[in-house]
């Protein structure tokens, strides 16, 4: 396998008479010792199924395919796809597919999650990792979905923009707090790997980047009676984060309950009239989401 340094993909792009593509956020990471880092710190077993979406040329698949049972590798770009069939064609454990990953922006295509489901299906004790150097304009759907989907992984390894990760890692009453925040912390615990600068890939970004590795826990999800609906809750509440947490309940639920409910609903949980959804810990927001959901069982954003 080549080594992708930026000598090797100037030389191919300029021999495919390609680009990178900045609406698909092609950014290549060169050093190859921060490819090795992510695939050490997704800690892959033979008992991995590994998801990653944005192939590129290929280099940070085959060191996963080396590991992991099985790799299920996603690539938009028809050019970038036969680069990189080029150079996987030899590995029997690569799925590749030349698709768009997300349907929507909401869900998955179901090619991919049917990708996923064949290669989990093969043995009993595997598991399912997302690995991947994410596009930026598409990290966040990819992450928050991937915790919705039929398949829940087992932990998320990827590059993405450090504000990103800085959202994601947010603690209440911060200026990154968000309901992003509040998702994945409600299932997951989360480490900042690495810090990445711009000069670590090609085309170097306008921003720094970092390797995020996110752990799913099993008893944190398991808290959580509806995953639904508290994912849909949370992002209600989060509309206008700076505004009283009183107001965004009678928006969001102005059909269903009226300004008593509400009163009351707030006495039980003990919060003050100047409360902003902000403030509110995991916890709490969980809480007050079965609360809510006991009130207007038939809600929907």
């Amino acid at each position: 396998m080549p080594r992708q340094t930026k000598t090797f993909l100037l030389e191919r792009f300029r021999e495919m008479g390609i680009r990178p593509a900045t609406r698909h956020g092609q950014n290549f990471l060169i050093d190859l010792n921060l490819v090795q880092i992510i695939v050490d710190a997704a800690e892959l077993t033979s008992d991995d199924v590994v998801l990653e979406i944005g192939t590129g040329t290929g280099s940070l698949t085959a060191m996963m395919a080396e590991r992991a049972a099985a790799v299920v590798t996603v690539e938009i770009d028809a050019h970038l796809f036969e680069l990189a069939s080029e150079q996987l064609i030899d590995l029997s454990n690569v799925t590749m597919l030349q698709l768009d990953a997300l349907r929507n922006k909401n869900h998955f295509d179901d090619r991919v999650l049917a990708a996923v489901g064949a290669q989990l299906s093969a043995a009993p004790e595997r598991r399912l990792k997302l690995v991947a150097n994410l596009p930026y304009n598409i990290a966040t759907p990819v992450i928050s979905n991937l915790l919705s989907a039929p398949h829940v992984p087992h932990s998320m390894t990827v590059t993405i923009q450090k504000e990103l990760a800085d959202r994601i890692a947010a603690v209440p009453s911060t200026k990154d707090y968000s309901a992003l925040s509040v998702w994945i912390q409600s299932q997951c615990s989360t480490q900042i790997v690495r810090e990445l600068p711009p000069s670590v890939f090609w085309p170097a970004p306008k921003v720094t980047s970092a390797i995020l590795r996110i752990a799913v826990e099993p008893e944190r999800r398991a808290r959580i009676r509806d995953l639904a609906f508290f994912h849909q809750i949370t992002k209600a509440l989060f509309l206008h984060r700076r505004k009283f947490l009183r107001a965004n309940v009678l928006a969001a639920l102005k059909q269903y309950l009226d300004k008593s409910q509400v009163d009351s609903l707030f006495d039980e949980m003990g919060f003050a009239p100047d409360t902003r959804t902000e403030q509110l810990d995991v916890e709490t927001l969980i809480k007050l989401g079965e609360r809510i959901q006991a009130a207007a069982p038939e809600w929907k954003l």
